[in-house]
């Protein structure tokens, strides 16, 4: 298995923070860049399951996916 960092961001919810709304579901902090990580085989598989656990129809918004090294 190999880690990713996923950056992420949530649309609906910066669009509700410049307007200067709260969003029904989600917290304020997902109007900025959020980094995670994901143990996957590949980048398709990061990709997959970062979006089951974060889907687009909800706003989520993938902004890269990069390999973190194994240095051992």
């Amino acid at each position: 298995m190999n880690e990713y960092e996923i950056t992420i961001y949530n649309k609906e919810v910066r669009d509700y923070v410049r307007d200067n709304k709260r969003h029904p579901q989600f917290d304020d902090g997902w109007a900025d860049q959020r980094f995670l990580m994901i143990e996957a085989k590949d980048k398709d598989q990061a990709r997959k399951i970062i979006r089951r656990r974060h889907p687009e129809h909800k706003g989520f918004v993938i902004v890269d996916i990069v390999e973190i090294p194994n240095y051992q």
